[in-house]
């Protein structure tokens, strides 16, 4: 490797170190601002969301330790504490949407609520985009399926954000536990992917 191919190397390590700090502290906050929300609109999906955002932090915690070494033994087991992330995604919206269904749970109106999915969902995307795009130019695995962490989080706080501008719109309360569904199925794909498929 030349000297400036290592550099160039280094320029992405930092750029990915940069991502997954800037995924850790949206999260971090988000969990305050959730917690506001969730409580003050007794609404279970704005709970639960908060939930997935400690499994967020979890993920990117575990790329800063993966990005802070190298080797295929920590690569492999950096993956597979993704993996389990992906899977405890799927349990936790699978029971919440099954859940806030079969109870029929109607919480109240959250503007925060609103507020906060619809930007948080513009920042998850962008920065799902980033991790791809330095994952695959690093050829790293672990950040590229850390990346798909941070797109479901994106598609989750739009299924968030959907659901309450449903219910304060239109009364459709079933909307949000309904796209959560759609979600457990992505995620058990990708845990499919990690334990099962070729990296």
């Amino acid at each position: 490797m030349t000297r400036t191919d290592e550099a160039a190397r280094q320029a992405l390590v930092r750029r990915g170190f940069a991502l997954e700090y800037a995924t850790l502290g949206w999260n971090v906050f988000g969990i305050a601002v959730l917690a506001v929300a969730a409580i003050s609109a007794r609404s279970v999906a704005l709970a639960g969301f908060g939930l997935d955002s400690l499994i967020e932090i979890g993920a990117s915690t575990v790329v800063i330790w993966e990005l802070s070494a190298s080797g295929e033994d920590r690569r492999r087991r950096a993956l597979k504490l993704i993996g389990v992330g992906f899977g405890l995604l799927a349990v936790y919206l699978l029971v919440q949407s099954t859940w806030v269904l079969a109870a029929g749970f109607r919480p109240h109106h959250s503007m925060l609520g609103i507020g906060w999915t619809a930007v948080t969902a513009a920042v998850m995307f962008a920065l799902a985009t980033g991790k791809a795009r330095t994952g695959t130019a690093l050829d790293n695995p672990v950040l590229k399926t850390e990346g798909r962490v941070t797109l479901i989080d994106g598609l989750l706080a739009t299924a968030v954000l959907l659901g309450l501008l449903l219910d304060s719109l239109a009364g459709l309360w079933w909307a949000d536990p309904a796209a959560g569904y759609v979600l457990v199925y992505y995620a058990l794909r990708e845990v499919k992917e990690i334990f099962f498929g070729e990296h």
